[in-house]
């Protein structure tokens, strides 16, 4: 088949934003474009293999093995109207298919007194396994006291607002949300355009609230990847590919609502590490703040990352040889009554920051400003992440490096099948 046929058959990342494009130009015509050469479009390449399904039983993101970046964005509703909230999603849900399935436009090739139908940046990079998850925040249901959108009804009790945490230092610009978007990928490039397209698409009904980029090691190795503290993390995480495991502790059933079940709930917190003060501390004193051999992983005392933790040996003077306060010990199953979450973090680094009274800032003055994007998942949030962040937040000597300075609880429905949109059981059960 020649590259001719090739580019009529293939639909394009022009065709699926060109109807957006198209409802902006009317009201963007005095930004319009001088007419410019239009150059002749290009062979698009055959169907990438790096791709992950986007349809399914299960949205794609959650049990997908980690991609290297990621680039999570959440939206305030700005539209009065349920329908336009529907639009909203139907065009995310195409969108996300084709995106996911590494569609580009062959050229810029529209009408110049028109907006582009894709902001380009992504033409001619793979698809670099790009999953693109959802998530439903509790102020689509109601907002200020108010049911917004006649919703309010069917916000599950799962879908409860985070207590306040001991330490939190929360800013509200940078947490919450009434919609969220998960975008994670092998190349950070195309986990931005991805979102950046979908902004698009939301014009005149959801603007941004926040945004932030993260950044993980070795994705899909078989090896824990270690976080900015130099300690491997997620060791402790239930396995991703055990459908029983995830169908008890990730995966919403018989007991949520119809819309949701298939689903998950996932929690968002950012958290900022005090890298410069960490830095200063011996390995000793670091490994027993998390319970952990730095180098190996394993359990302190013990040789293998994958050990049984072991929170009852004691040291020659009779002390817990992992300490009662470590990280390990407070978050693991055993000391929760099982609870388990499954965990999905990434690192980031947002430069660093300086204080003039402490000048010159490369001596004394400067703080990075990275540390982790803690994202996990879980069937009911309560029984999850709450019941085990309580106690840490409390007792974790860890609490001295990090300070948890954003947070957001999403509702992340069940996948679509071909032809539905994401949500879709939620406004049809109205």
């Amino acid at each position: 088949m020649s590259a001719a046929s090739r580019d009529k058959q293939r639909p394009s990342r022009r065709g699926f934003l060109l109807g957006a494009a198209g409802g902006l130009a009317a009201g963007m015509a005095a930004n319009a474009r001088a007419a410019t050469p239009v150059p002749a479009p290009a062979a698009l390449p055959e169907a990438p293999a790096d791709t992950e399904p986007f349809w399914g039983v299960h949205q794609a993101g959650i049990v997908t093995p980690p991609q290297s970046h990621t680039y999570y964005a959440a939206f305030d509703l700005v539209t009065a109207k349920r329908a336009e909230i529907v639009a909203l999603l139907q065009r995310w849900t195409e969108a996300a298919a084709r995106l996911t399935a590494g569609e580009t436009a062959a050229s810029l090739d529209l009408d110049p007194g028109k907006p582009d139908a894709d902001s380009g940046e992504a033409m001619g990079l793979k698809p670099a396994r790009l999953t693109l998850t959802f998530g439903f925040g509790a102020g689509l249901f109601i907002k200020d006291g108010k049911d917004r959108y006649g919703l309010a009804a069917h916000r599950p009790a799962a879908l409860a607002d985070l207590p306040r945490f001991n330490g939190d230092q929360l800013q509200a610009a940078r947490g919450g949300g009434d919609l969220a978007i998960q975008a994670c990928a092998d190349d950070p490039q195309i986990a931005f355009h991805a979102v950046r397209q979908l902004a698009r698409l939301a014009y005149g009904a959801a603007d941004i609230r926040w945004a932030q980029a993260g950044f993980t090691p070795e994705p899909g190795a078989k090896r824990t990847p270690r976080n900015l503290m130099g300690f491997k993390d997620g060791t402790g995480n239930p396995v991703a590919d055990d459908a029983k495991a995830m169908a008890k502790l990730i995966w919403v059933g018989d007991e949520g609502p119809d819309w949701m079940r298939g689903g998950s709930y996932v929690v968002m917190r950012r958290i900022r590490i005090a890298l410069e003060h960490w830095d200063r501390m011996k390995l000793g004193f670091q490994e027993q703040t998390v319970g952990r051999h730095k180098y190996s992983g394993a359990p302190i005392g013990l040789k293998q990352e994958f050990d049984t933790l072991d929170l009852d040996t004691a040291d020659k003077d009779g002390n817990p040889l992992i300490a009662e306060n470590a990280h390990v010990r407070l978050a693991a199953a055993v000391s929760n009554d099982g609870a388990q979450i499954l965990r999905r973090g990434y690192s980031y680094n947002d430069g660093v920051n300086f204080t003039a009274e402490r000048w010159p800032p490369w001596r004394q003055g400067m703080e990075y400003d990275a540390g982790l994007l803690f994202v996990c998942y879980q069937r009911d949030p309560r029984t999850g992440f709450i019941k085990i962040f309580d106690r840490m937040a409390k007792f974790d000597m860890m609490n001295q490096f990090v300070t948890h300075t954003a947070g957001a609880l999403f509702a992340c429905p069940g996948g679509a099948a071909e032809g539905e949109f994401i949500g879709q059981r939620l406004f049809t059960s109205i």
